[in-house]
């Protein structure tokens, strides 16, 4: 469900898994792997002519890929990357469209149990509450991305999808336009996930994510229900943590009863914690930096973005925009450069650690080896990289 404006611009929305089986083989000729796909459409149930008319305007887009690849925005820091995204007029926008579309997200809330803030944080990083949906040709976008070698599991499955969309009148090969990754509409959403997930929300008996509001609302909120949100719980709350915590315990690999957290220190820096759901205590910048408890339905968010800076940062939009105060960023030690991160990222995998590629993003397998590394070498294990561990290293 996104990718294609502000920050759409840069993740990549999970969608649905795709299935295993590839309809075609990724690389090598593109016009194979336009006849391909339109054999493999042929064989789901799609006539000969109707393959053809879909295919008629497919083009590869160099743009998307140079986008697939550039995604260094994600090397900022969560300070850095929130206070980016974060602009009073998106909190005034935000206000807005909460008041505009009030009985819409009521009626979220109560059939889907999806809180109203978590749905506008998406709808703003999204799209700017619709402004910017992406002009990249969609059908192209998501044959380019489906012939590239490096995702073809979860993009060839969408160009069948998009075919339904058409049959349906829903989807126009030439014209229909999004983002880089294929997602269409004000909560940028893959063609498999319109179709099993879309919600008409305005009654027109259609479901148009680029221009109904509601039906973008509602189908955003479907899907997170689908996707294993649990109604009426908290995702994310600020906190203060004690000196003395043993940061070891911290990260999303470790998850406590909240009352747990509480005995050890933990406060709230606005309401009260939930002592009936456990958590994990989140540093996004080290134990020096802003800090966090994340409830079960943080972990949701992952499914609509992979990016831990994205997903933090609209869980904590959300809580803003539901009334929480700005956090208290503290004075974390200074991030590594672009360079030192990927130096750091060859330490780790020199020493056994799977961090991924060597992009210099702190991502989750990055912050799991650094957290290990530094309780092997006797510093604070809050998995905030510093010169110090480089060092040791």
């Amino acid at each position: 469900m996104r990718v294609s404006r502000f920050p759409a611009i840069f993740g990549l929305c999970l969608g649905l898994l795709a299935s295993p089986g590839l309809a075609a083989p990724c690389g090598g000729s593109f016009s194979s792997f336009v006849d391909a796909m339109k054999s493999e459409a042929q064989a789901k149930g799609f006539s000969r002519a109707e393959a053809d008319a879909f295919f008629r305007t497919a083009r590869q887009d160099p743009n998307v890929l140079k986008a697939d690849r550039s995604q260094g925005v994600f090397r900022k820091s969560f300070t850095e990357f929130s206070r980016a995204l974060i602009s009073q007029n998106r909190i005034n926008n935000g206000a807005a469209n909460s008041k505009k579309f009030n009985a819409v997200f009521d009626k979220a809330a109560r059939d889907y149990g999806v809180s109203r803030g978590i749905l506008l944080a998406f709808w703003a990083f999204e799209t700017d509450f619709g402004a910017v949906q992406g002009n990249f040709n969609t059908l192209n976008a998501l044959m380019t991305l489906g012939h590239d070698c490096r995702r073809p599991e979860l993009f060839q499955p969408q160009i069948h999808a998009a075919m339904q969309l058409a049959k349906r009148g829903m989807f126009d090969p030439a014209s229909t336009t999004g983002a880089w990754a294929g997602e269409i509409g004000m909560v940028q959403m893959l063609p498999e996930d319109i179709l099993e997930r879309g919600v008409d929300g305005d009654g027109d008996g259609r479901v148009t994510l680029k221009t109904s509001a509601p039906d973008a609302i509602l189908s955003g909120a479907r899907m997170l229900q689908e996707l294993g949100w649990r109604k009426g719980e908290p995702w994310l709350q600020e906190v203060t943590v004690p000196a003395d915590l043993d940061w070891s315990k911290t990260g999303l690999n470790t998850t406590l009863p909240a009352a747990q957290w509480a005995k050890m220190g933990v406060k709230p820096r606005w309401g009260s914690l939930n002592n009936n759901l456990p958590g994990s205590i989140l540093l996004p910048e080290g134990r020096k930096g802003p800090a966090f408890i994340a409830y079960p339905n943080y972990s949701v968010l992952f499914e609509w973005n992979r990016s831990f800076v994205y997903v933090s940062t609209a869980a904590y939009f959300a809580t803003r925009l539901e009334g929480a105060p700005v956090f208290d960023a503290g004075k974390p030690d200074p991030q590594l450069s672009d360079r030192d991160m990927k130096r750091l990222q060859e330490k780790l995998r020199d020493r056994g650690h799977d961090v991924g590629k060597i992009d210099g993003i702190l991502g989750a397998l990055t912050r799991a080896a650094v957290q290990k590394e530094q309780a092997r070498l006797g510093l604070p294990a809050d998995a905030w990289p510093t010169a110090a561990l480089l060092g040791k290293l």
